[in-house]
This record gives C-alpha cells, structure tokens and sequence, in this order.
C-alpha cells in the first residue's frame, strides 16, 4: 500500500514538473471546461423543453426518440470540445516529452488537423455511453453493474486513443484497436497507474473540503456571514482550479504512458520503471 501511495505522488510530481516547465499546457482544460459550461447552457433549453412537453404526457423525456436524438447530441458535441481540448493538450505535452518547447497555438494546430478524427471518436463514445446509460436506467441493480464494468473496460481501452490519434493519426475505430493493443502489449490488463493522481488528487480535495467546512464553522460560530460567504466561495474557486490541474496531469500522464509503449521511454522527467509500474501484468 505504502509503494502504490509512493508511485502515486512520484507521478504525479513528474507531471506536475512537466506542467511547471509549460504552464500554458493549463489553458487546455481551462477552455475545455468553459467550453463545456456553453454546451451545457445551450442544450439547457431543448432538453427542458423536451421535458415540459413529455413530462406533461405522463413520458420519461429520456426514453423518448426525440429525447434521445438530444441526449446524443449533447454528448457529442460535449464529448467533441473535451477531446479537441484534451488532444492539444497531449500534442503539446509529447512536444516537451520530446524536449521542445511547445506553444498554445501548436497544441491547437494539431487538434485543428485531427478534428475529423476526433468528432469519429466523438460520435462512438457518445454511442457507447449512450448504450450505457440505457443498460443502467432500465436494467436495475443488475444493470448498474453491468454498465460500470463495462464503462470502466471501455475507459481502460481507450486510454491511449487520444495520444495515438495525435501522433498515429489514424481513424477513431484504429486508435482504440491500437490503445488496446498497446495496452495488452506491454503491460496486460490491469489498470492502476492512472489512479495515481486521482488519488493525490482526492487527498487534496478532501483536505481542501475540511480546511472549507472549519473555516465556515468558525466564521458561522462568530456570526459573520461575509466571512462564511467568502471561505464558500474560495472553497469552489479551489475546487475548480484543483480539477483543472487534475485534467492537466492527467493528460501529461497519457502523452508519458503512450510514448513508454509506443517507443520505450516517458521523456527524461518520467523514469521509465515507474510508468511500467502503472500497470501490473496479468498473472496466470
């Protein structure tokens, strides 16, 4: 437990140099999540509406063709903004693993040549999850299983889609064979690495959230509501600010993994046996 907990904050220190070195690789996820507020804004509307008129006719609004054909394409346009974002993210990063000196505008410049790809890759998750939420709703305690297994086989599957498709640029369904592969190739199948700043992550937020939750006690306890105002707000602004990061990292990360499997080595601020630790080859 001491060593997972060790390589957790080890990578996470590797990623957290890289993101030091190139702190514009934080505009990414910045606009990535604005970008994601603005899509949920405006498919606010259709969906309340969607939900008014079948609401009225005694209708479960998701279940609906008309609810569905929304519901799919929210997810892919939202799933288009996140990936195009996280896509200029990983191409800059794997410039600095590379040991050049990245750009915002490269970053963008290598989604804006992918973008095809990425609204294919778009599309089949959107499908994917889609197939998934109906399996959850209709299916029960059963089907909540089932889907979150499978929604997690298909995370572990594809978590090395958006590198390949920045530097393989091949089609979405050949990027996510090719994860696979790589995935299977090199290390089985069992996913732990990518846990490793979820985790220094989590440790952050829970003490972020309890340094919150005492410091409005106290402003509460001395009857200052500015005060309590104020430490709510800030809590928010560091949650914020602390998923952003998070993103970030985590995407540094996914640019080091593919270049250790693709071709050998993480770039000089990875050691290559800590990114190998990242995942436990299948026993038996």
């Amino acid at each position: 437990m001491f060593d997972k907990l060790q390589n957790s904050w080890t990578l996470a220190k590797a990623s957290w140099s890289v993101l030091q070195s190139d702190r514009e690789l934080l505009i990414f996820p910045i606009i990535s999540f604005i970008g994601a507020v603005i899509v949920s804004i405006l498919f606010a509307v259709p969906f309340f509406t969607v939900g008014i008129v079948e609401g009225s006719r005694g209708n479960d609004p998701g279940l609906t063709p008309l609810g569905i054909i929304i519901g799919f394409l929210f997810y892919v346009v939202l799933y288009t903004v996140i990936f195009f974002c996280n896509t200029a993210l990983i191409g800059a990063a794997l410039i600095r693993l590379k040991g050049g000196d990245p750009t915002v505008s490269d970053g963008f410049r290598i989604a804006s040549e992918r973008l095809t790809h990425i609204v294919g890759y778009a599309v089949i998750s959107a499908t994917v999850g889609m197939i998934l939420r109906a399996i959850s709703e209709r299916g029960g305690l059963f089907g909540q299983i089932v889907s979150g297994l499978v929604g997690f086989a298909w995370n572990v599957a594809t978590f090395l889609v958006v590198p390949v498709l920045v530097i393989e640029n091949i089609g979405p369904w050949e990027a996510i064979k090719r994860s696979s592969a790589l995935l299977k190739k090199t290390w089985g199948e069992n996913l732990i690495g990518n846990a490793g700043i979820g985790l220094v992550t989590f440790l952050v937020m829970i003490a972020g959230l309890f340094i919150t939750i005492g410091l409005a006690a106290l402003g509460a306890s001395l009857n200052s509501t500015p005060f309590v105002v104020a430490v709510i707000i800030v809590g928010v602004i560091f949650m914020i600010l602390l998923g952003l990061v998070s993103s970030a990292l985590t995407g540094i990360y996914q640019a080091a993994v593919y270049r250790f499997a693709a071709e050998g080595e993480a770039g000089g601020m990875f050691a290559p046996e800590l990114v190998q630790q990242a995942f436990k080859r299948k026993r038996g």
